[in-house]
């Protein structure tokens, strides 16, 4: 399963991509206004920063301004991904820009019929929210679980991207229902190395290692 971060936070992502394990990022109008600097800026930085795929979130409504929207997004950058809403004018819009070869990222997805109905548009990726759906009282990891199945059944290459991800058991559950990709803030990354117990242990091997004579093995290779 793919990583990707959820921010337009350029000091975040350049940390996080610095562990070899962020393989994209997804960003929204929201992130982007956050950052306080302007749309083409914020942009131009996280291209130059990941090489992977960068979904950036067209604003309009109507089909055709979201093909004109989704064009110059896709003229920006080889790695740009289109975010488009799963509304008919949203995968009318996805349809036309499949047939141009322009990557689209189909968002707000919380059923498994919006899912399958962007696979038959062509969308790369379909991003089902999995926060979202466990608050009002549904399994977010279940909903993966069927898009699955539905993709796999027909043979659709649309890639499953988990979003609206809050806790570590979520990405847990989104890996093993079989979601490609995954995408979360800063703080769900570091929490994936999180353990108490891999801290204790370090603190234990580290005592110990005290009580071990000076080693020039070490010594040379602190210099």
């Amino acid at each position: 399963m793919l990583l990707f971060i959820d921010t337009a936070d350029i000091a975040q992502i350049r940390e996080a991509y610095s562990w070899g394990i962020v393989d994209g990022v997804t960003t929204n109008p929201t992130h982007i206004a956050n950052t306080g600097k302007g749309f083409d800026e914020v942009l131009a930085e996280i291209f130059a920063t990941v090489d992977g795929p960068i979904s950036v979130e067209s604003v309009s409504l109507d089909a055709e301004n979201i093909v004109k929207e989704g064009r110059r997004i896709a003229a920006l950058h080889e790695n740009a991904v289109v975010k488009v809403p799963v509304t008919i004018e949203g995968l009318k819009a996805v349809k036309a820009l499949a047939g141009e070869g322009i990557h689209t990222n189909v968002t707000l997805c919380f059923s498994p019929l919006q899912a399958f109905l962007a696979a038959k548009a062509g969308a790369t990726y379909i991003s089902p929210f999995i926060h979202r759906l466990d608050l009002a009282g549904h399994e977010g990891a279940g909903l993966i679980r069927e898009i699955r199945q539905i993709y796999d059944n027909y043979g659709y290459k649309t890639q499953i991207l988990a979003a609206s991800i809050r806790s570590p058991r979520q990405v847990l559950d989104c890996a093993l229902a079989g979601a490609d990709v995954a995408t979360m803030p800063m703080d769900m990354l570091k929490a994936l190395y999180q353990h108490p117990m891999t801290d204790i242990g370090l603190d234990m091997f580290l005592n110990d290692w005290k009580r071990v004579p000076p080693s020039k093995l070490f010594a040379q290779a602190g210099k």
